[in-house]
């Protein structure tokens, strides 16, 4: 009997070590596409100090008293439209990204994914990987562009639950990957992929990120630089393709919410002025997306296809974002096999 182990009381409870996580997050999504369950979901989300930067005693009562009585059965009407038989789409798509990824670190390292609001939680995850023994974990948030109202928020979560372990992992995080030559080339392979699929060539396509309030830029966020510099940078790397010769590429903001003024130009907007002034074949992707979800699947390839055809466009797509295609599969493995760089 070693030292160690005559210390220890005969009643102690085995503990599980030596283990390596990763925890592949992304933004959340509703339990179900039902008024109440957004709503649940959108309390959770509105209520971060991150995501709204108001004052609570002013944001609280505008909150409470009009926006989760108004807004979730909207919502709720636009998450049916692409609900499947598996569920949320981006919960449903981030947990195949990590099953395909899992073992190809070796046996040692567990992967897992979360979401930020709602289910699965940061906090259930984290519990789940130090329970099997993970004591080293690499907290990946699938957000390409860095901005405190996502990136940041994920910090801010994983520290919170830290706060209330004994024994706490050591811990990585993923950095912002907004022009990583690793990103930009799995989606410029992609998007050439499926640009081969469509029976149109496009006169041009829009790169729409999802919107922020121009106040974040203001503060100093730097998450307009990060959306601007992977357009260009993804733009040099397709115009040189002679599948994309000719095709004219405009950087575009989705999602506005409320009254501010947000990050323009708008994509809405850019959909209705391209087909009012004589574009006809249009194509959106959107590079700022890890996994298609409501905001692409709902907001772009249906209310965006009406608002372009209505304006007197012909033919339009929305490019899926990387998912789990060969490039998107190809790019996660690589990045995050970098940053656990020394544990495995």
């Amino acid at each position: 009997m070693t030292w160690q182990n005559q210390l220890l009381p005969n009643d102690h409870p085995p503990v599980s070590s030596g283990s390596v996580g990763v925890l592949l997050v992304n933004l959340g999504t509703p339990d179900a596409p039902d008024p109440s369950s957004v709503k649940r979901y959108l309390k959770q989300f509105l209520s971060d100090k991150r995501v709204i930067e108001i004052p609570a005693i002013a944001w609280q009562p505008i909150l409470r008293g009009i926006i989760l009585n108004t807004r979730p059965a909207k919502s709720a009407e636009a998450y049916s439209k692409v609900w499947t038989d598996r569920g949320s789409p981006l919960a449903d798509i981030t947990s195949r990204q990590a099953e395909a990824i899992e073992g190809q670190f070796g046996e040692n390292v567990i992967v897992d994914f979360a979401m930020r609001y709602g289910n699965p939680s940061i906090e259930d995850k984290l519990k789940a990987l130090t329970e099997k023994g993970c004591d080293r974990i690499l907290v990946a948030p699938l957000y390409p562009q860095y901005s405190a109202a996502t990136t940041a928020t994920v910090f801010d979560e994983v520290a919170r639950v830290l706060k209330e372990m004994r024994w706490q992992p050591a811990l990585r995080f993923l950095p912002p990957y907004h022009d990583e030559e690793l990103y930009l080339t799995a989606l410029a392979d992609d998007l050439t992929r499926q640009l081969g699929s469509l029976s149109f060539k496009p006169e041009t396509m829009l790169l729409s990120f999802h919107g922020m309030p121009q106040r974040t830029l203001e503060k100093g966020d730097p998450y307009h630089c990060h959306c601007q510099k992977t357009s260009r940078l993804l733009r040099e790397k397709l115009e040189v393709r002679p599948e994309w010769s000719g095709v004219k590429f405009v950087t575009t903001f989705q999602s506005r919410f409320g009254p501010a003024q947000w990050l323009e130009p708008a994509t809405d907007d850019t959909l209705v002025a391209e087909g009012e002034k004589g574009t006809k074949r249009l194509v959106v992707a959107a590079p700022g997306f890890s996994a298609d979800c409501v905001e692409t699947l709902e907001e772009l390839a249906l209310e965006g296809r009406d608002e372009f055809l209505e304006a007197g466009g012909e033919e339009f797509a929305v490019m899926d974002c990387l998912n789990v295609s060969g490039s998107g599969v190809e790019m996660l493995k690589s990045m995050i096999g970098r940053e656990l760089s020394g544990w495995v």
